[in-house]
């Protein structure tokens, strides 16, 4: 059963549900923080903290998708998820911090070791 099986009523009760209860929230959360975050200077220490704890959590996520994969990216070869975030990475640094296309590199490199990878 899809999304769209579900009748139109039914849809966009879904709908309205994942929005009330995923996104909204969310967003209170993120404008409280902004407003909270107006006077601090961008060096202050609870702000260092803040980006610290923020780049340790994506690192251990990072982390758990190349050693501990689940779902398709389970299929792809240990040294295909490696070189995928290395490339990923590498180009990262060499192209100006152009974030789309290191993603984009790095989501080659997986497709190309799941395809030929196996």
């Amino acid at each position: 059963m899809t999304f769209t099986d579900l009748g139109p009523v039914t849809a966009l009760t879904a709908l309205f549900v994942v929005l009330c209860i995923g996104w909204l929230p969310t967003e209170l959360w993120r404008m409280l923080a902004v407003l909270a975050a107006r006077g601090l200077d961008e060096n202050s220490e609870i702000l260092v903290w803040v980006r610290l704890v923020a780049s340790a959590l994506l690192a251990a996520v990072v982390a758990k998708i190349i050693l501990a994969p689940t779902g398709a990216i389970a299929a792809i070869p240990l040294w295909g998820r490696i070189g995928g975030v290395l490339l990923g990475l590498l180009t990262l640094r060499y192209t100006r911090k152009s974030i789309v296309v290191a993603v984009l590199t790095g989501e080659t490199v997986l497709l190309l070791a799941g395809t030929f990878g196996r």
